[in-house]
């Protein structure tokens, strides 16, 4: 069983900073990525043979919903950590990556709808998909309510910590949803065991912004560990004065 420390002690023994050189070189990859991959977006990947350019909104879309999925999974990981070694550095892990895939669930949420709607005719409709998403979405809304609303308190904290990581059993329904169920979202279908299913320059595209748009991710989830860091040390600081 992890050792009880006071809350002081806890935070500087958690205050080691991110080293500055890693957030420059970490957020210099993630802008180059994104401008190369929109560059491709737009100048290098064909048009839709069905949908013409519509189809490009796939190239952001699809990576902000794939960067979502990776957010909520560290926040299941870190929430795991936290509930098991009780130290704070998992929690603003945790805390951190739960804002960001809250930021990139909306956002899929918003591209969806611009793609759906010359698509399918409709902004929004009850889809399997758009249904669990948003579901997905509230469920860590109210992780962020918690955690604002709570104090800061470390029973607020593993209480976030069990939500984070139930939230994270709706990934495999949304994941799941379009073979479960008949919706109107596609299936994925980009990669089978026999080959890709699209485009060689149409999957570059879209394999290069998902690692583009995961890039940026790390970078903004460092930048808000490094803030969260600061943030318990003021704290601290304040508290012994």
């Amino acid at each position: 069983m992890a050792q009880q420390v006071s809350p002081a002690t806890e935070a500087r023994r958690t205050s080691k900073r991110i080293p500055h050189i890693v957030l420059q070189i970490t957020g210099l990859i993630a802008l180059l990525s994104l401008l190369t991959g929109l560059a491709l977006a737009f100048l290098y990947a064909p048009p839709d043979a069905v949908q013409g350019n519509v189809q490009r909104i796939m190239y952001i879309h699809v990576p902000m919903a794939w960067v979502a999925y990776q957010a909520f999974f560290v926040v299941f990981v870190s929430s795991i950590g936290y509930l098991w070694r009780k130290t704070r550095g998992w929690d603003r892990v945790a805390h951190a990556s739960a804002e960001l895939g809250v930021m990139f669930t909306g956002l899929a949420i918003i591209a969806g709808s611009v793609w759906g709607k010359p698509t399918w005719g409709t902004w929004w409709t009850w889809d399997a998909r758009l249904t669990t998403t948003t579901i997905l979405l509230l469920i860590y809304a109210a992780y962020l309510m918690l955690r604002t609303y709570s104090g800061g308190s470390e029973r607020a904290a593993r209480h976030a910590a069990v939500l984070g990581i139930i939230g994270f059993l709706d990934i495999p329904i949304i994941h799941y949803s379009v073979v479960w169920w008949r919706t109107l979202h596609q299936p994925p279908t980009v990669l089978r065991s026999g080959g890709p299913t699209i485009d060689s320059p149409m999957l570059l595209t879209l394999l290069l912004n998902v690692a583009a748009f995961s890039f940026f991710y790390l970078y903004l989830l460092l930048y808000r560990i490094e803030v969260a860091r600061l943030k318990d040390l003021a704290l601290v600081w304040r508290k012994e004065r």
